[in-house]
């Protein structure tokens, strides 16, 4: 009996002195090459790249944007913002196209998407500015849009804060 109330102890005293990570204060590095200064997409014809934009589907169905649009050219190197875990592959349509990829990560008590990137894995981990892909070709799929990285939270919450 005592063994247990020993080990209950320890197991308190480490989780309550384990270092933990303020979300709150976390910043993105740098995401794409050329865009040291995470510039978020103003608005073109195709829309506005900043949360909470008013979309209009194909289907006429109006929506909010889930994500922040960070401008970045088709092609360009995406690097990871600080040191992350790849938890596998993330999509932004139901149907493929040129530009359906993406990859989820987890790092600095966040979890996030990158949509519009072709990772180069989709598992693993990367220190803060590391390759993690390469921006797709949006032009193909949206002539005329501002090109850009959509990082969206998992839980859909704003990402503004975090640039």
């Amino acid at each position: 009996m005592r063994l247990y109330i020993l080990y209950g102890v320890l197991l308190l005293a480490v989780l309550q002195y384990s270092p933990s990570v303020d979300a709150t204060k976390v910043k993105f590095g740098p995401l794409c090459s050329g865009n040291s200064n995470n510039n978020i997409r103003g608005c073109d014809s195709k829309g506005c790249g900043k949360f909470g934009a008013t979309r209009k589907g194909k289907d006429g169905v109006t929506r909010k944007h889930k994500g922040v649009d960070i401008v970045c050219s088709d092609g360009s190197t995406i690097y990871a913002p600080f040191d992350v875990k790849l938890d596998g592959k993330a999509v932004p349509y139901k149907k493929n196209n040129a530009i359906n990829d993406g990859v989820k990560l987890k790092g600095e008590g966040l979890c996030f998407k990158l949509f519009y990137v072709k990772p180069d894995k989709y598992s693993g981990s990367l220190k803060k500015g590391q390759k993690i892909g390469t921006l797709l070709q949006m032009q193909k799929v949206y002539p005329g849009i501002t090109s850009h990285v959509h990082v969206q939270m998992c839980d859909e919450t704003d990402p503004t804060k975090y640039f």
